[in-house]
């Protein structure tokens, strides 16, 4: 039985006393057997989500692949490790089409996340453009076979993919129920056909877009969504609270 593990995202913002405030009142609501709840957090936030978190995972937002050198700006997984940090986002869209992160950097971050011990929120997904040609399908096999090649079953089994149609982000546009399960189940087929059916049962899939209270219950019904990568609904204790509430 796959946990179901429901993640926000905050993307750049919250100051330091903000994530504070937040987690204290968030985080005992989020103990749970059921599930796992966390946040994605600025790396700046890093510590004091960290130091703040007792039923909350903490997860980075972003990693370079390398242990150090030139990478102006960048920030190692060593690095995270110091903190205690266990989860990290890697290929998400905005990193993707701004940033230049491609399948072949995410799948070198995801090889350096789980050589620590840690584990992937990797996410992949289509463009409003190619949702519209009818290009999905590919899209996904093709982003998620570059994003997880060369790697262990059993890594692969303990990671976590995110879904995420990137004209669904920051839109208030939502996939429907359907779309979410079908492009949920093309993710685990895929991952099926590169490492087989242990794999596939055990890898846990989110959907990503435009999740909230609203939504969240529906989406989580579906038999190959196992949590979601929850963005502007996150940035609020009260809607997250909700969340929490209604997945416990």
């Amino acid at each position: 039985m796959r946990k179901p593990i429901i993640v926000g995202n905050w993307k750049m913002n919250k100051n330091n006393a903000e994530t504070e405030s937040f987690f204290k009142e968030v985080d005992a609501a989020a103990a749970s057997e059921n599930a796992t709840y966390g946040i994605g957090c600025p790396f700046t936030d890093l510590k004091t989500a960290a130091d703040n978190a007792k039923n909350l995972i903490v997860a980075a937002e972003n990693c370079h692949f390398e242990d150090s050198g030139a990478f102006t700006g960048e920030v190692s997984v060593p690095m995270l490790e110091e903190l205690g940090i266990k989860y990290c986002i890697i290929g998400h869209s905005e990193r993707r089409q701004m940033f230049g992160d491609t399948d072949e950097t995410v799948n070198k971050k995801a090889k350096r996340l789980i050589a620590a011990g840690m584990t992937p929120i990797l996410c992949i997904g289509e463009t409003e453009a190619q949702y519209d040609a009818g290009e999905t399908e590919k899209v996904i096999r093709d982003q998620l076979t570059g994003s997880i090649a060369d790697l262990d079953a059993k890594d692969v089994a303990n990671m976590v993919i995110a879904y995420e149609p990137i004209w669904a982000i920051g839109t208030g546009k939502s996939a429907t129920k359907e779309d979410a399960q079908n492009c949920c189940a093309i993710v685990r087929d895929q991952v099926k056909v590169m490492y087989g059916q242990e794999a596939a049962d055990s890898v846990r899939v989110q959907y990503g877009g435009s999740v909230k209270p609203g939504n969240i219950v529906e989406y989580m019904a579906c038999p190959d969504i196992d949590g979601a990568l929850i963005g502007g609904a996150s940035l609020k204790a009260d809607s997250f609270l909700e969340i929490i509430e209604k997945t416990k």
